[in-house]
C-alpha cells in the first residue's frame, strides 16, 4: 500500500538536476549518529532529541545559496498523536519543535553554513497525503549570495538539525502519544544556486535517510513515506499566511 521511498525518483521535478551519485543521511544526535531514539515519557525534560540531516553533494556546484528540506513522518496509530502536533496554531505542542543550521560547535561533518544561514521550519502539514497518521515538515535555510561557494562532492555536509523538547509529556496539560512509535524520513534536500545556475535535488540515501522514535515500527515498515511532490514552495507557504 505504501510506496517505498526509493521509488520517488519517477516524480522528480524537471527544474532541478538529479544528484545520482550524491546522497542524504538522517540521524539522531549528530552526523553519523543513531537510528532510534527512546524516551520514557515520564518527565517534561528530554535530552538528545536532535534530528540531524546531512548530505554528500553532486559534482559541479558553483555557488550554493540555500537548501529546501522535506521530512515526512508517520505514527504507528491511526492518527498522529497530540504529542507530535507542532508549530500550527492550537496544536498541543506548538513550540516543542525548533530547527537550526548552526553547526559551529559540531565536528562530525563539514559545516558549509558557518553560522551564516537564516531560515527555519516553513510548514508542518498534518494530516498529510489524506492520511491522519502522517505529517510533512518543510524547512528552508539560505545565505547571502556573497557567501555562496561550491561544495565538494567527496565531503559530507551538515544540512540542518531539528530539536524536540519534552514539554507536556506528563502532568497537567500533557499531550497524549509520547510513547507511540513514529518513523521519520528525510525525503529530500534541494540545494539551490543563483537564478540561472541550476539547483540540485538529492533524494537517494547515502547510508540511511530515516530515523525512528520509540522503535518506529509502522504499517509498511520504515521508511514508509510518500514520495515528494513537485509542489512550489510559494504554494505551500500561501497556506500558512
Amino acid at each position: 500500500m505504501k510506496k517505498a521511498l526509493l521509488l520517488c525518483g519517477a516524480l522528480l521535478a524537471l527544474s532541478a538536476s538529479v544528484a545520482a551519485a550524491a546522497g542524504i543521511n538522517f540521524n539522531w544526535t549528530d552526523c553519523n549518529g543513531t537510528v532510534n531514539k527512546t524516551f520514557a515519557c515520564n518527565s517534561n525534560t528530554l535530552s538528545g532529541a536532535v534530528m540531524v540531516g546531512s548530505y554528500i553533494p553532486p559534482a559541479g556546484s558553483t555557488a550554493i545559496t540555500g537548501e529546501e528540506i522535506v521530512i515526512d513522518l508517520q505514527s504507528s496509530g491511526a492518527t498522529l498523536p497530540a504529542w507530535w502536533q507542532f508549530k500550527n496554531t492550537g496544536s498541543c505542542r506548538q513550540t516543542a519543535l525548533s530547527t537550526s543550521a548552526d553547526f559551529t560547535a559540531n565536528v562530525n561533518c563539514a559545516d558549509y553554513w558557518q553560522g551564516l544561514a537564516a531560515g527555519g521550519a516553513t510548514a508542518y502539514i498534518t494530516p498529510y497525503a489524506t492520511a491522519a497518521n502522517r505529517a510533512r515538515l518543510l524547512i528552508i535555510y539560505a545565505t547571502a549570495i556573497a557567501n555562496a561557494a561550491p561544495v565538494d562532492e567527496n565531503t559530507e555536509y551538515y544540512a540542518f538539525k531539528a530539536t524536540i523538547t519534552g514539554a507536556k509529556s506528563v502532568g497537567t496539560g500533557a499531550c497524549a502519544g509520547c510513547l507511540d512509535q513514529v518513523c521519520l524520513v528525510l525525503n529530500e534536500i534541494k540545494l539551490t544556486q543563483p537564478a540561472g545556475v541550476g539547483d540540485y535535488r538529492i533524494q537517494n540515501p547515502a547510508v540511511r535517510n530515516y530515523i525512528t522514535w520509540q522503535g518506529g515500527v509502522v504499517a509498511g515498515g520504515c521508511p514508509a513515506a510518500t514520495p515528494t511532490r513537485n509542489t512550489t514552495w510559494g504554494s505551500v507557504k500561501s497556506l500558512y499566511r
